[in-house]
């Protein structure tokens, strides 16, 4: 559910909350002589081990402490689809923070290892701070400035999600393509959550990115007017896309949303 703000095209305003379509991630005490990580899974690119999220968090976390850490393993298995919206290596790099925090006794605040997760992505913070807060967050200037929010119409939904498994949006992509326009008078992204979910779908809470991915990526579009017919009270594409996500009242009806997708990767569960 994002909004750019009038204020500036590189301002945003955005709600987040996390979901139960996770990669698995486990960080022990290292065998050798530095850091390793190991990635497995479906699809999985290859990439310098250095560029992977993960790594970028643990030099991000020696940069702030200004030494080296004791060697450290790390062992990723990627469940969440590429180039789907999701964050999914955002929530690795952030829970590669967490995880080092706790596991060498850093004791360093939840708004300092926010702040570490931000250098490595904008929307890095956000899991940092879900994870201590619980809550879902208001995400604003580049998606770093957070501030928790309680949504009751949440409470007891379920969540469906499908993206495309022949679609990928590049970043540059969607934000070369997006026309951020103001919000109506008087409105706010957090007013607008507190409206029953049914209301959602005629209110402020849209994905500007929608206008100029649809026409490109029928396929996407075509996920959201799924959900939609299929009984969902709110449907949209999830970040910058290629995932759609629709919102519905019950178990059985999210899951039978996603059961004859095809071509699609999918997840249903509680929120």
């Amino acid at each position: 559910m994002l909004r750019r703000r009038p204020d500036g095209y590189h301002d945003l305003s955005t709600l987040m909350l996390p979901v139960g379509w996770c990669d698995v991630l486990e960080v022990v005490p290292g065998a050798g002589q530095g850091h390793t990580l190991s990635v497995g899974g479906a699809n999985v690119p290859e990439c310098d081990v250095e560029q992977n999220l993960v790594m970028k968090a643990v030099r991000a976390l020696e940069a702030y402490l200004g030494r080296a850490l004791p060697p450290l393993d790390f062992y990723l298995e990627k469940v969440i689809p590429f180039g789907a919206g999701l964050g999914g290596g955002s929530a690795d790099a952030s829970y590669a923070l967490i995880a080092v925090n706790e596991l060498l006794g850093l004791d360093i605040a939840a708004a300092t290892l926010a702040a570490v997760a931000a250098r490595v992505g904008a929307d890095c913070a956000f899991f940092v701070m879900n994870h201590y807060t619980g809550l879902p967050q208001l995400a604003e200037g580049i998606g770093d400035v957070l501030s928790s929010v309680e949504i009751p119409a949440l409470a007891g939904m379920y969540i469906a999600i499908a993206k495309p498994a022949s679609a990928a949006i590049p970043t540059k992509e969607a934000y070369a393509g997006i026309r951020p326009h103001e919000l109506a008078p008087g409105a706010s992204l957090v007013a607008d959550a507190l409206l029953p979910a049914a209301q959602w779908q005629h209110s402020e809470l849209s994905n500007d990115f929608e206008l100029s991915i649809f026409p490109g990526h029928p396929e996407i579009a075509a996920l959201k007017d799924h959900f939609l017919h299929s009984g969902a009270v709110y449907a949209a594409m999830s970040g910058s896309g290629a995932a759609v996500f629709g919102l519905f009242n019950s178990e059985t009806e999210a899951a039978e949303a996603v059961a004859h997708l095809s071509d699609c990767q999918t997840f249903a569960g509680k929120l």
